[in-house]
């Protein structure tokens, strides 16, 4: 499990051509890479990769670049190294993956628990914050069983202890907030993109 986090991988979508996914053209600086922060089942990642094939973006989620670094689950990362190795691995990940010029990240639903990891965000790209209800959170994620913080007795009450501490932190580095709600993935990410035109503007 002491593997170094320097082998290149890579979690690329691949780009449809066409369709209500083709390019809508470029936004804010081509450099300037867009983070994506949230709880778990806010859909960082599914509008991750919608809102990346609508701008022509490289698309990189976090937690899949970890387990691809690693060769095992995050679940298994908590099991062996408990949560402080695995944030350790998070931040080390997040330093060099946030340095990539024009990319969407999916970061993890506590990477913003670390101070460095906020400045990380905030100092080097756009984040936005996926924000949905405690009750909505738990409807997507309720049967996950991949979801290492939720293995306890109740995890409904365990999800809304962890919006209370991190809602705080998501709000702090974010410069977009928008709601996810049960709008179709296709609407989230359109209407981010009208938010993100908005943002450029002001900026």
């Amino acid at each position: 499990m002491n593997k170094p986090l320097c082998r290149s991988a890579t979690t690329s979508e691949p780009q449809d051509p066409g369709g209500a996914d083709a390019p809508v053209g470029l936004l804010l600086s081509d450099e300037q890479p867009i983070f994506l922060v949230g709880m778990m089942g806010a859909g960082k990642t599914t509008i991750g990769r919608s809102l990346a094939r609508l701008l022509d973006r490289e698309f990189l989620d976090l937690d899949h670049e970890l387990e691809a670094r690693c060769g095992v689950r995050v679940s298994l990362i908590f099991d062996i190294e408990g949560e402080e190795g695995f944030r350790r691995r998070e931040t080390a990940l997040l330093d060099e993956c946030s340095r990539r010029p024009g990319i969407i990240l999916a970061t993890g639903g506590g990477a913003v628990l670390n101070a460095e990891n906020r400045r990380y965000l905030r100092e080097r790209g756009v984040v936005v914050y996926l924000h949905a209800t405690g009750d909505e959170l738990y409807r997507r994620v309720a049967r996950d069983r991949t979801r290492p913080l939720l293995q306890t007795p109740d995890p409904r009450a365990r999800l809304q202890t962890l919006l209370m501490q991190r809602e705080p932190l998501y709000q702090e580095v974010a410069a977009i907030t928008i709601e996810t709600g049960i709008m179709p993935i296709s609407q989230v990410a359109q209407s981010l993109i009208s938010l993100l035109k908005k943002y450029q503007s002001h900026s």
